[in-house]
């Protein structure tokens, strides 16, 4: 009821697919926790301290071909859409990014991400279930926007496309809380 009020997502009861570690998450916390007791073995000084950031959570990601292709596509954490839904078409390409020509939405495909990433996917499917820390992606979103504060949609796909095409977005981004551990 607390959380209603206060329009507070329940984001510790979310893990998603990827098995990926997200801030603020029960997985994330299990690490932080079996680093104290790590430390504690050790008789090592240490200070959890709670500090506020930027959370993303992604709850899903679909985009369609023409009218109803399916194409696997993988969205960078904090790619957000102000409705859910957006149609449109590449308008142009500039360094390996394609530019969508609706709600600042950028296109980038699985070998550019590959060559940013220094990993070897195969396939978007591969890599949206095996995608990689958490970090790494903000690290490449930030190669791309060039902008830290930049939340507009990037999206992994295999190919470039030239059709129309509906993304559909539904991904939240909020104030929040974590904790931190710090070795005195």
């Amino acid at each position: 009821m607390q959380r209603e009020q206060q329009h507070k997502l329940m984001d510790e009861m979310f893990s998603p697919i990827t098995q990926q570690i997200l801030p603020a998450s029960i997985e994330e916390r299990l690490e932080l926790y079996t680093q104290r007791n790590r430390l504690e073995d050790e008789a090592k000084k240490y200070k959890i301290i709670k500090e506020k950031f930027l959370n993303y959570r992604q709850f899903t990601c679909k985009l369609i071909q023409g009218k109803t292709q399916v194409i696997p596509s993988y969205a960078l954490c904090y790619s957000t859409l102000p409705r859910k839904r957006t149609q449109g078409k590449i308008e142009f390409t500039c360094k390996d990014v394609f530019y969508f020509n609706r709600d600042e939405i950028k296109f980038i495909t699985l070998a550019h991400f590959n060559t940013l990433a220094n990993t070897y996917y195969n396939s978007v499917k591969e890599l949206l279930f095996a995608p990689p820390p958490f970090e790494k992606e903000l690290s490449i979103r930030n190669i791309i926007t060039q902008n830290p504060y930049d939340l507009s949609p990037l999206i992994v796909i295999e190919n470039s496309i030239t059709s129309k095409l509906t993304l559909h977005l539904d991904a939240k981004v909020y104030e929040d809380t974590k904790e931190k551990l710090i070795i005195i």
